[in-house]
């Protein structure tokens, strides 16, 4: 009976996070209350040794009461029957086991997410991958880097919050969840490792950033991004990080660089070859150059261009053009530096500069919810302000520090300088009600009569952001897309072509044409390979992951997780809020399974009702349907409005259905969210 049960049904069990544990179908299974989930939890710490009885008590209480033996049998008893609940009655138990003087956890190592935690990692060790390596030894470690890279992130991925969150003062806990800490930040820098081995520094660098910012006593991380961010050609960035490394470890520990990142700034400055991998280093020709111009130019703009210059906001709003597509870290960089680059502005009184300075940041855009939703209301509120003021003055000509050919539009320029404020309004007012779409159409009724593909690039992109103001309109969208993508072709608009792929993606797989849509994946990887624009990569392989799920449902959460883990760092929070457990969800949903809790983000409140049902709570269920308000506009819309069709028909609420229903009625022959590019519900008709 015993073996019969244990190869029909298998639970996992999780530490990385809140103690959790999960059925076969990945459903959470109920742990009761927190002296439960300790007594899994110290088993689990103790890894499959036996924990007596004795010692669970003195764990569990710091004065034990009366009958606390009882109570952890008690407790013991309950656990087992929520993780073998087909176990006969007098069957033997065969996960939480009685031996001897107490109790042990016997399950398999990939049962346990810090067990198979620690497995990856002692797998990577045992082949030599994540781990330095001498110049010219990585010959052969490409392929091997790769995997090991691959092994890693997903193993990363696993980690829900601190190790045995639930229990962070219990002194049982504390070694296990230092050890597993300090593992995971070993292996975030072996992952690191096995990336540049792999010829991919660019991919190393936003994790890295993160981790040295997070973890700033960590000398061998300051060592890997400064090799990454060399490895990708910026040898000043390189330069500036082994020197806050020296700053930090000073001012900090009170220390001395070891005599390796010593080294490695001498290093840097030579250019030598030892710095890279044999697979990925560049010729010095193609990185030499670059990083000596950089330096010079900046040394020589510093002391020639007056510290109080106008024309340096000009400058500065280029310059985070250029950082916001390198990467997450370069992204929120980017994001802080522009309003106080707009507030500096208004601050001079010069309602055309601050229009410039604003209008210029046509950053390409592609997801319908804000990252920073509090910013992208100053921005749009210093936008509005900036047209009614340029209105009021009427053209001047340019000064002689202000540049003919910076694209924003000033004086004679007029149109131009209101098309790239109005394309502003609508790309940061995605996904609000009221829309935009009318400040979006005359962006780009001015754009098209203006001889500047730049401006009118920014403008489709912005009508893009308008777009969703109804469900149904993908095949509007993929007309965006195509248009930016010959526009940018022919004008050398690399970021803008981009753009127009990643639309087409989205557009053409709600439209379920996933051949054509792959096409477009491929060609938005490819110019971002050649380009290095990091981020692409986040939405490609969610679109991957989109199209596995409905190839083989049964694969898609790996590869949904394994997506995820491109969102750490990636610096766009109003794409990862809630994404991973919405993903999941539709896939249980496609499957016939019932939904289960999770965190849904900005989603809940539409996913709410569905979970509830899965819980067996069906008036609870309609007293929150009937609360629920409209979704709001963006490019998950229909998906939203398909769980509260699902759920109202379920219910037999006619009013919600109806409602759902005749929002649902445009977008009939497309397939719910995958317009997003990220996940589906499944084609709407049906």
């Amino acid at each position: 009976m015993s073996k019969q049960y244990r190869d029909r049904v298998r639970v996992s069990f999780g530490v990385l996070g809140p103690v959790a544990a999960w059925d076969d179908a990945g459903s959470p299974v109920p742990l009761k209350g927190p002296r439960h989930r300790a007594v899994l939890a110290r088993l689990i710490a103790a890894n499959g040794r036996v924990v007596p009885l004795a010692d669970l008590v003195t764990d569990l209480w710091v004065a034990p009461p009366a009958g606390a033996n009882a109570a952890v049998r008690t407790f013991v008893a309950a656990l087992r029957r929520a993780i073998e609940p087909g176990k006969a009655a007098r069957a033997p138990a065969t996960v939480l086991v009685t031996e001897g003087p107490g109790y042990a956890l016997r399950a398999a190592i990939d049962q346990v997410d810090a067990w198979r935690f620690e497995a990856v990692l002692r797998a990577v060790s045992a082949q030599g991958l994540g781990a330095p390596r001498a110049a010219g030894a990585a010959g052969a470690a490409g392929a091997a880097g790769a995997g090991g890279a691959a092994a890693l992130s997903e193993a990363l991925s696993w980690w829900r919050g601190p190790a045995y969150a639930d229990f962070p003062d219990d002194p049982w806990a504390r070694g296990a969840r230092a050890r597993l800490a300090e593992l995971r930040l070993q292996a975030v820098e072996r992952l690191a490792e096995a990336r540049l081995d792999s010829g991919r520094p660019a991919e190393a660098i936003p994790d890295l950033d993160a981790h040295v910012t997070d973890h700033p006593w960590r000398e061998n991380a300051w060592r890997l991004l400064a090799l990454a961010l060399y490895g990708t050609g910026r040898q000043a960035d390189a330069l500036a990080v082994v020197r806050r490394a020296r700053t930090q470890l000073a001012d900090r520990l009170g220390l001395d660089p070891s005599p390796a990142l010593a080294r490695l700034e001498s290093d840097i400055l030579r250019q030598s070859a030892a710095l890279y991998p044999a697979s990925a280093a560049p010729a010095p020709a193609d990185s030499a150059p670059a990083a000596q111009v950089w330096a010079e130019a900046a040394a020589d703009y510093d002391r020639i261009v007056a510290a109080g210059a106008r024309v340096r906001l000009d400058s500065t709003v280029g310059l985070l053009r250029s950082l916001a597509v390198t990467g997450g870290g370069g992204l929120v960089a980017a994001r802080r530096h522009r309003t106080a680059a707009i507030t500096a502005a208004e601050e001079l009184g010069d309602p055309e500069l601050t229009a410039r300075v604003i209008g210029a940041y046509d950053v390409p855009a592609i997801w319908t919810r804000s990252d920073d939703p509090a910013q992208a209301s100053q921005v749009v509120a210093a936008a509005f302000r900036a047209l009614t003021a340029t209105d009021s003055r009427g053209p001047r000509a340019l000064t002689a520090s202000e540049s003919p050919d910076f694209r924003a539009g000033t004086g004679a320029d007029h149109p131009a300088a209101r098309a790239r404020l109005l394309a502003t309004i609508a790309v940061e007012s995605r996904g609000l009600r009221p829309g935009r779409l009318e400040e979006a159409c005359e962006a780009v009724r001015l754009a098209r009569a203006q001889d500047d593909p730049a401006l009118l690039a920014f403008a489709l992109n912005g009508l893009f952001m308008q777009s969703t103001h109804r469900v149904g309109l993908a095949r509007e969208r993929d007309a965006i897309g195509g248009e930016l993508i010959e526009l940018s072709a022919r004008h050398g608009l690399v970021t803008s072509e981009v753009l127009g792929h990643l639309i087409r993606m989205q557009a053409l797989g709600a439209l379920d044409d996933f051949a054509t849509a792959s096409e477009h994946a491929e060609a938005a990887d490819a110019l971002a390979a050649r380009h290095e624009l990091p981020l692409v990569a986040v939405f490609t392989e969610w679109f991957r992951a989109l199209r596995l799920s409905l190839i083989d449902p049964g694969a898609a959460e790996p590869a949904y997780r394994r997506a995820a883990t491109r969102l750490d760092g990636a610096g766009m929070p109003g794409l990862e809020n809630g994404l991973l457990d919405l993903a999941l969800l539709t896939v249980r949903l496609r499957r016939g399974l019932p939904a289960a809790d999770g965190d849904y983000g900005p989603y809940e409140p539409w996913v709410r009702p569905m979970v509830l049902l899965g819980k067996g709570l069906p008036d609870e269920a309609r007293r929150v349907l009937k609360s629920t308000v409209d979704p709001p506009p963006d490019l998950l819309t229909e998906a939203m409005w398909c769980l509260l069709e699902r759920a109202a028909g379920a219910l037999g609420d006619d009013d919600c259905l109806a409602r759902a229903r005749e929002a649902l009625r445009p977008a009939a022959g497309e397939l719910a969210g995958a317009g997003s590019g990220l996940l589906t519900l499944g084609r709407i008709a049906l």
